[in-house]
C-alpha cells in the first residue's frame, strides 16, 4: 500500500472543497461599519438563516469575531465552508492586507482566506507571496481578490488555489461597470487553470447564472441578499 504524505492529503482535502464549490452560489454574510448589524451575534444569525434556508455551497465572512461567531453557530446546522477575510481600513489594500491577517482568520477557522492580490502595494511593503506560503502553512486555502486579468494570472503563478474578480471597478486601473464584470470572468476562466469565482453587483439571479455561464466556477453574492439597507435603497430608487 502507498503511504499517502501531509502534502498529498492537503491536496484531497483542497480538491474535496473546491468540487463542493462548484457550481454553487457562496453568501456573503457582512454589514458595513454603522449599519445596525454590524456585529458578531447579528451576522451568525444571518449565516444561520442563509444555512438553514438555502442550498448555499459556502458562507463568505469578514472579520476574526465574525469568523468565529458564524463558525460556531453554522456549525450546528450542518458543515458551510467559510471564506474569511479581515477588512483593515478603508482605502488601497485592506481586504487581508498582510500575512498576519491572513494568518488570524486562517486561525479563526475560515477554510479560505481571501486577500487583496491586486498590484497596489500592500501596508507592510511585503510582498503578496509571503501571505499565500502563510495562509498554506495554516492548511488554508487562498482566494486571490483582483481586478484585472494581469492580477489574476499572477496571483495564480504565486500559488493562489482560486481567484475572484471581487475588485473589478475598485481599483482606479479596473473596468467600471454597473453589473458583474463577466467580460473579466470569462477572460480568467480561459487563461487560468485554478478556479475563478464572479464576485461584485452581482444583483440578480440572472446575473448568478451569467457569471457561471461565463466560466465561473462558483457565484459569490453578497448586498443582494444580506444587507437590508441596500436591498431597500434599490426598490425605494425603483419608486423614486
Amino acid at each position: 500500500m502507498t503511504e499517502v504524505t501531509s502534502d498529498e492529503s492537503r491536496s484531497g482535502d483542497a480538491k474535496e472543497l473546491l468540487e463542493r464549490l462548484r457550481g454553487g452560489l457562496i453568501v456573503s454574510c457582512q454589514a458595513p461599519p454603522g449599519d445596525p448589524l454590524r456585529a458578531p451575534a447579528h451576522i451568525a444569525a444571518i449565516a444561520a438563516s442563509v444555512a438553514a434556508g438555502a442550498p448555499a455551497a459556502g458562507l463568505r465572512v469578514q472579520g476574526v469575531d465574525d469568523i468565529l461567531a458564524v463558525r460556531e453557530v453554522v456549525g450546528a446546522i450542518g458543515p458551510l465552508p467559510v471564506v474569511g477575510l479581515w477588512k483593515d481600513g478603508v482605502e488601497g489594500v485592506f481586504i487581508t492586507p498582510t500575512a498576519a491577517h491572513a494568518t488570524a482568520v486562517a486561525d479563526a477557522g475560515a477554510e479560505i482566506v481571501a486577500v487583496d492580490a491586486t498590484t497596489r502595494p500592500r501596508p507592510d511593503g511585503r510582498p503578496l507571496r509571503e501571505t499565500v506560503a502563510a495562509v498554506h502553512a495554516r492548511g488554508r486555502l487562498l482566494m486571490a481578490d483582483v481586478s484585472t486579468v494581469e492580477e489574476g494570472v499572477t496571483a495564480a503563478e504565486l500559488g493562489a488555489d482560486m481567484v475572484s474578480t471581487t475588485l473589478s471597478g475598485y481599483t482606479p486601473y479596473s473596468r467600471q461597470a454597473a453589473g458583474p464584470d463577466l467580460e473579466l470572468v470569462a477572460e480568467l476562466a480561459s487563461r487560468l487553470d485554478v478556479p475563478v469565482f464572479a464576485e461584485g453587483r452581482v444583483h440578480t439571479p440572472e446575473q448568478a447564472r451569467a457569471a457561471l455561464d461565463a466560466g465561473a466556477w462558483g457565484v459569490v453574492v453578497g448586498g443582494a441578499i444580506t444587507a437590508p439597507a441596500a436591498i431597500a435603497a434599490r426598490f425605494a430608487a425603483a419608486l423614486d
